[in-house]
């Protein structure tokens, strides 16, 4: 059994845990690899370790890495998990079945073109800036309710909400708050919690943890 094997099998027994320990069924938590950076052979490792779920931070990068692997693995979902600039929207559009990071009216001006232009139809997660970092993308969580309407007003399918906490604070808080801004907009699905905080996440009512350095080890050189 390979390393990535092995730690992508004590993720999901970890995952299965806190989700016991929240009183939640393990299923209701989908585990994205997040293999940015990392090579093909490690992807491919964890698809034959049957992982299907797979979160990257660049079109171009996921182009290279996933383009190819559709035909072999047809369960196969890619989530963009990175910034988008709205001149790569057609492109994600054509390659993501997910994108968690619509945070600004332009980018939903130029996702729901590319929708119109290409035929795909990828399900979208508005990220938020939870922590109102300044230095961070994302929706100010007082504007998601004016932003969402705008979404769906362009047939845009949103299905949830994603954050990412401040890094020198107790996540949980932050977790909660998202949990509690996406209630009132009939969105279930929740996309938070990474390597080091995902059971929190779990506790907190996370249904989509982003874990990449618990499976493959440290990032290697960005392609």
């Amino acid at each position: 059994m390979s390393l990535i094997e092995q730690r992508l099998g004590e993720i999901k027994q970890e995952l299965a845990a806190a989700a016991q320990a929240a009183g939640r069924d393990a299923a209701s938590v989908k585990l994205i690899a997040v293999s940015k950076t990392q090579s093909i052979d490690a992807v491919r490792t964890a698809l034959g370790a049957g992982q299907r779920a797979f979160g990257e931070n660049r079109v171009q990068e996921a182009q290279s890495k996933f383009a190819g692997l559709r035909s072999e693995y047809p369960d196969l979902e890619l989530y963009l998990i990175g910034p988008l600039q709205t001149n790569k929207a057609e492109a994600a559009v054509r390659l993501f079945d997910v994108i968690q990071t619509l945070d600004r009216p332009n980018l939903a001006d130029a996702l729901a073109k590319a929708i119109v232009k290409t035929g795909h139809t990828p399900r979208f997660c508005i990220e938020v800036n939870i922590g109102q970092e300044p230095q961070k993308s994302g929706i100010a969580p007082d504007q998601l309710g004016e932003f969402l309407n705008y979404c769906r007003k362009l047939g845009l399918q949103v299905e949830g909400l994603m954050c990412i906490p401040p890094q020198d604070q107790d996540p949980a808080p932050h977790f909660r708050a998202l949990r509690d801004l996406a209630a009132p907009h009939g969105l279930k699905l929740l996309s938070m919690g990474m390597s080091g905080d995902f059971a929190t996440a779990i506790a907190c009512g996370a249904t989509e943890v982003r874990i990449g350095t618990a499976i493959f080890g440290k990032r290697e050189k960005i392609i």
